[in-house]
């Protein structure tokens, strides 16, 4: 690496570790912290984001990255050198249009609006929330008129979970999809085969789901010498270096699958993180890509592998021996037809694979007409119901479960939620690819062989960082655009086997 890139790295190391102390606080405050220390929590993150937002920004990182991109000129597009000066170029330029006030007032307002929302969904109390909703929409629509936007103004916020994306491209690729999922989810209601799932609505005591997660996480390689796993209101992953990665889950007495899917979900998040070389550490090249990529692989981990015949041919003698009682007499076919269950409901992170989109639809919508001033904060819970009406055909009795039941608009976080179809989407493309490449692959998760897909993926994602978009990463590795096409042929042969269509 060269000089000028080495003192660049150097003099932002500060930035990261001020960025990995407050995700400390952030994980502290979702998994631990009482309810009474929100306000202070607020003010210290706000002052964490501060102090990294002004170091990110400075006059000295802009001196520096110019000494580099010169000093890089001539690298492939590939190299880490070359990788690192181009993707901090794209991020300096986006992050120095932001006034330093106006990211702490976004932490802060985050950090009390993470309180509330939890508060709120608790009480069914909408709104509790909905000053702080308004708070962050209001920041999220002045960052988009201060970065800037070509089309709309959800550009400017998607931008920043997906680089280089633009709304009409994901609204495009989400037509092609619905036009494959409604017909699909339309047979097996109107001719599918009833699936029983009774015996998943038994009591299954958590302390033993608590274990059982454990078993399968350490299983499919996530090492918890370098993370751990807790509990949250809503599942998430986190990581603080490549070397410490932590994972939450939610337990239901009556609800296994929620707690084993949950862990799955973020296991294959921090597998993704635990991939990233550790010579990234404290660069902008940690981490993974976008977020579509990251939802590649917990999407793939959760459904491709964990709703597969296979793997349950291996973890329901398992999962019997942690809960006999509820399980006796319960046979393999109809274990995995249970757990593949088509049924629209209204919690987005327990939906099946043939309705989870229809969720991501709904509020793609709702968001791009927020953003847009065409949808006010006050009437996001009946406009939310409309929406599940719309395309699930179902109204949510009560807010806690419509428009309370995810943490992303407490954080802020406009514009993630259609990485969640995108990662779909990628990880039916990619999962095709490592098994043309792996032969006896899906076989393996027959016997608990899981490994093999793990190192396909470290090979042809983790290894990558953040050096490449979704895009870029899918044509090198792929030769591949993104397309509808490869999860619509997965499900519908899946679904079709099941319900006997």
């Amino acid at each position: 690496m060269g000089e000028k890139l080495e003192q660049l790295k150097q003099h932002l190391y500060r930035h990261y570790d001020l960025h990995m102390a407050g995700a400390v606080l952030d994980w502290d405050q979702e998994v631990n912290m009482p309810p009474g220390g929100a306000a202070a929590r607020a003010e210290q993150l706000a002052t964490l984001s501060a102090l990294a937002h002004n170091i990110f920004t400075s006059a000295e990182t802009g001196r520096l990255l110019e000494a580099a991109e010169v000093e890089v000129a001539g690298l492939g597009y590939g190299s880490d050198a070359a990788s690192h000066a181009r993707v901090l170029r794209r991020e300096y330029d986006k992050q120095t249009k932001i006034p330093t006030e106006l990211i702490a007032e976004f932490s802060r307002a985050r950090s009390r609006g993470f309180a509330a929302w939890r508060q709120a969904r608790e009480e069914d109390n909408y709104p509790l929330f909905q000053p702080h909703l308004q708070k962050l929409l209001d920041i999220n629509r002045q960052i988009a008129d201060i970065l800037g936007y070509e089309e709309h103004p959800y550009d400017a916020l998607l931008d920043f979970y997906e680089p280089q994306v633009k709304t009409s491209e994901v609204a495009k690729l989400f037509t092609e999809l619905k036009a494959g999922l409604v017909p699909l989810l339309q047979a097996i209601v109107e001719r599918g085969q009833p699936v029983d799932e009774g015996f998943l609505q038994m009591e299954y005591p958590v302390e033993r789901q608590w274990e059982l997660t454990e078993v399968i996480l350490r299983e499919m390689g996530y090492d918890f010498n370098r993370g751990r796993q807790d509990q949250a209101p809503h599942p998430f992953t986190t990581n603080f270096s490549s070397s410490d990665v932590r994972v939450t889950t939610r337990l239901n007495p009556h609800r296994p699958q929620a707690a084993i899917f949950g862990s799955i979900h973020e296991g294959g998040h921090a597998l993704y993180e635990l991939g990233i070389p550790a010579k990234f550490d404290r660069t902008v090249l940690a981490g993974g890509a976008t977020l579509g990529l990251h939802e590649s692989q917990s999407r793939m981990w959760e459904n491709m592998m964990g709703r597969s015949r296979a793997f349950w041919h291996y973890y329901l003698p398992i999962m019997r021996a942690f809960f006999p009682q509820p399980l006796l007499g319960v046979s393999e076919e109809q274990f995995y037809r249970a757990i593949n269950k088509v049924q629209p409901d209204f919690i987005r992170v327990e939906a099946d694979e043939v309705t989870y989109n229809l969720h991501i639809f709904a509020r793609f919508e709702l968001e791009q007409a927020l953003v847009a001033g065409e949808l006010q904060v006050k009437d996001v819970p009946a406009a939310w119901n409309a929406k599940y009406e719309e395309y699930l055909g179902i109204t949510p009795p009560n807010d806690a479960q419509g428009c309370l039941q995810d943490i992303h608009w407490a954080h802020g976080t406009i514009g993630y939620f259609p990485t969640y179809t995108l990662g779909t989407l990628i990880s039916a493309q990619l999962f095709n690819r490592a098994k043309a490449e792996i032969p006896g692959l899906e076989e393996g998760f027959a016997e608990g062989s899981f490994l093999p897909l793990l190192e396909w993926m470290r090979a042809h994602v983790h290894v990558h960082g953040r050096k490449f978009t979704a895009a870029e990463l899918l044509e090198r590795e792929l030769g591949e655009k993104i397309s509808a096409q490869p999860f619509l042929d997965y499900v519908t042969a899946k679904y079709t086997e099941i319900y006997e269509l």
